[in-house]
């Protein structure tokens, strides 16, 4: 059997798909006489756009429509006049929400032109290979440009046998698309790593998959959904994934030189967390919230492999969080390795700070800890397990060990009001030198959640979110099983607390790239240097019980709690003095104060940082280059380096033949060229024409520093 497994519009085109990478591993483990061939959908659009609109469309606006306006429909809105054969469907629509949203979408506009020909082109390809079974993934914007294609394949060959799966078809999902659309032939509903293989021989048989948990058929005019399964897939059945044919994919690309790859690896599906408390607002793991595991020790092999076969050092992680026990067994490898990774993780935000540091040095310099919120009675409505004051901290010490924190302030809870948040939003300029969020977001109705499934939460009302009805031609009745996400009515914060909270937040991120507030040691004194956007500049000297005091409020304390540890300390402080200098303190914005804990600001580490429009503040460090202009990294077996001297250009290199190598290494200390061998010399010449060794006054040196520690953000680079 020909197996076609694609992946449309709107992956992100420096990524890998790992559905994709786990069915083609999959498939081939299980039927190894079957032959399995992807297409990478979103490489071929991105590269269409930019032939097809002469330059003008650009990978840059791949992202702005496909990632940037997730929450607004416009990926879909492109294909769906393809769809509905209409090419202005929708148009009016969508003109129609955008004005009321002020939502810019004159990029998507430019893109409807070019879908047509582009589905086409698509279907010629793929039939041009003569599969058997076409198998489209399909996650958040994937649906209706892959509908497009699937309608296309089965108009000029009714026969073919088309399957979609993916998140997108998880639950009441899959058989809505699936009976909404009779060009598709089936749906997994849920995990796919034991019911593909199952619907697989049954298509082989040509039987009826009456037998396969969650799939989705047709008996006749009739759709069928199979009852779903409670049970996972174990981690010792999730392959690992292959990535062979996106490598090749991307490497023939034109798109290349406009993307940083990326790997992505998997080791765990889950949550841990949500097992116990689901956080109320959150949809994801839809059906599948069990908490699965690979061994450290494989997911370390898994992804040094990748590492090795593809010559890329940045990894990302998708699980929606960390398994805590790779502190002990993953994550200490990665450390150990000496392989200059870039590593994301999702985490939860009360990791202690010898957690945060070995994130940091096992290479991960990204994380996303779920932040959410600053106020803990805020936090106690979503169930999150976390306080105020330990988010903080988290802050603090993502500060201190160099690790771009992710995050976003969520609003919009019922039963919130408005003094929930007046204390923190009072305290919020004293937070300026810590990782702001994205910004201050009214959280949405998804489906999945506890708001969703269970209407008492506070969320009664709800119907499709506004942004379906420009991407389908579909009444609300369907839509309201297909889509995800739901309009509701608007609980919590509103009015001028809402708007006070979103000024404070951009005046935060406005102030943080300028903002410092460090701790240094002097002898018996402790100076706090302060120089935070909004404040005059200072220098606070603590000494005695002052400077213990600080230090002991670096994990949180109440005042009753502080007290008794400076009495263990050795220290005589009288109760009112100690309750005099918390309020001096507090005042100076040297404390965060959540309900009767107090947690200190300073940091002991200062990053490097890079603002938004790209300046870089902060100290500079011989042993670092100026952060994404000319640098190397080091793998296992080969060096790659990026140069970005020449403005507007990114150039990518390679070195992994062991001569050029070894000269790459011998000349990081300038070399006279007449202690070099005829071989060496060779290798300097080539490494000369690059531009990556200087050769002047008969001595040869390389010239790209290793990279040491990452600024932040690191996605600036």
């Amino acid at each position: 059997m020909r197996v076609h497994l694609v992946t449309m519009p709107w992956h992100p085109l420096d990524l890998p798909s790992l559905q994709l990478g786990l069915l083609n591993r999959l498939v081939r483990r299980t039927r190894p006489a079957d032959e399995v061939t992807e297409f990478h959908g979103s490489l071929r659009w991105a590269e269409f756009l930019l032939e097809r609109s002469g330059g003008r469309l650009r990978p840059g606006d791949y992202v702005s429509v496909g990632s940037d306006a997730i929450f607004h429909g416009l990926g879909d809105w492109v294909f769906s006049g393809v769809l509905y054969q209409d090419p202005a469907w929708g148009l009016a629509r969508l003109r129609d929400y955008a004005a009321a949203r002020d939502v810019p979408v004159d990029t998507a506009v430019a893109m409807r032109p070019y879908a047509e020909a582009f589905v086409a082109a698509c279907a010629a390809e793929i039939l041009a290979a003569e599969p058997d079974v076409v198998g489209f993934t399909t996650t958040f914007m994937q649906n209706v440009s892959s509908l497009a294609l699937a309608r296309e394949l089965k108009r000029h060959r009714p026969r073919l046998t088309v399957v979609f799966g993916g998140s997108n078809c998880d639950g009441p999902m899959g058989h809505a698309l699936h009976r909404n659309h009779p060009f598709v032939d089936h749906v997994v509903r849920g995990e796919g790593e034991y019911a593909f293989p199952a619907l697989l021989r049954h298509l082989d048989r040509g039987t009826a998959p009456a037998d396969v948990p969650g799939l989705c058929w047709w008996d006749g005019p009739v759709s069928r959904a199979n009852p779903e399964t409670r049970r996972t897939v174990a981690p010792a059945d999730i392959p690992s994934p292959d990535y062979d044919q996106w490598q090749t994919a991307l490497d023939a690309s034109p798109v290349r030189e406009y993307v940083h790859p990326k790997l992505v690896v998997e080791g765990a599906r889950g949550c841990w967390w949500g097992e116990k408390h689901h956080c109320t607002f959150c949809g994801l793991n839809g059906s599948a919230m069990a908490f699965r595991a690979k061994p450290g020790e494989r997911l370390w092999a898994e992804t040094a492999r990748l590492v090795r076969r593809h010559r890329l050092l940045d990894v990302v992680t998708v699980d929606n969080i960390i398994d805590m026990a790779y502190f002990r067994d993953f994550l200490p490898r990665a450390a150990g390795s000496g392989w200059d990774l870039r590593l994301h993780y999702e985490v939860k935000s009360n990791l202690t700070p010898a957690q945060l540091r070995l994130l940091g040095e096992s290479g991960t310099v990204h994380i996303q800890p779920g932040i959410e919120s600053l106020g803990s009675r805020v936090l106690d409505l979503m169930d999150k397990g976390v306080t105020g004051a330990r988010n903080v901290r988290t802050l603090r010490e993502c500060e201190n060990h160099a690790l771009t924190c992710s995050w976003n302030l969520l609003y919009g809870f019922p039963g919130e009001t408005a003094a929930d948040y007046d204390a923190v939003v009072d305290q919020l300029p004293a937070l300026v030198h810590l990782q702001p969020p994205s910004g201050a977001h009214r959280i949405q109705l998804e489906r999945f959640s506890p708001h969703f499934t269970d209407p008492a939460l506070g969320f009664g009302k709800r119907r499709p979110a506004g942004m379906y009805q420009h991407v389908y031609d579909l009444p609300e009745s369907e839509l309201a099983d297909l889509v995800y996400l739901f309009d509701t009515e608007d609980a919590g914060l509103a009015g001028p607390a809402e708007r006070r909270l979103e000024a404070a937040v951009a005046e935060w991120r406005a102030g943080h790239p300028h903002s410092r507030l460090l701790f240094e040691e002097d002898g018996a004194e402790l100076l706090v240097h302060d120089r935070r956007h909004g404040r005059p500049p200072a220098v606070h000297r603590l000494t005695g019980w002052r400077a213990g005091a600080l230090r002991r409020l670096e994990d949180g304390r109440t005042v009753p709690a502080l007290h008794r540890l400076l009495a263990e300390d050795g220290h005589e402080v009288p109760a009112g003095a100690l309750d005099d200098w918390i309020h001096h303190a507090l005042g100076l914005g040297l404390l965060f104060r959540d309900g009767a804990t107090y947690v200190c600001l300073p940091t002991w580490g200062e990053p490097v940082r890079v603002s938004e429009s790209g300046a870089v503040t902060g100290p500079a460090d011989p042993a670092d280059p100026v952060p994404g202009a000319f640098y190397h990294r080091r793998g296992p077996g080969f060096v790659t380096v990026m140069d970005r001297r020449e403005p507007g250009t990114a150039v990518r290199l390679t070195l992994d033949h062991p001569d050029l190598l070894a000269a790459f290494d011998l000349l990081m200390e300038p070399t006279p060229l007449d202690a070099l061998d005829p071989v060496q010399r060779a290798a300097v010449d080539l490494l000369a024409a690059e531009r990556l060794v200087r050769v002047a006054e008969g001595r040869a040196v390389t010239l790209p520093p290793r990279v040491g520690r990452w600024p932040v953000p690191c996605t600036a680079i």
